[in-house]
């Protein structure tokens, strides 16, 4: 760890990137980014043109789903 970067756990994190979401729950970035492009998705953040993944509502989400 370097003075610019923080590594904090992902379960503490409030929102990931598509790579981190990808990562913590084994589902593929392009099938994670279809997902977020869905009109009204629950758990899609915008920061400018960048897309992060909302973690609880993605987990909620994911809860509720058998197939995806």
């Amino acid at each position: 760890m370097d003075g610019n970067n923080i590594m904090i756990p992902i379960p503490q994190k409030a929102v990931l990137s598509v790579r981190e979401a990808a990562a913590y729950t084994n589902i593929g970035i392009n099938k994670i980014d279809s997902m977020l492009r869905k009109p009204n998705c629950p758990f899609v953040l915008f920061v400018g043109t960048k897309k992060l993944v909302k973690r609880k509502e993605f987990e909620e989400y994911l809860s509720k789903q058998l197939v995806i």
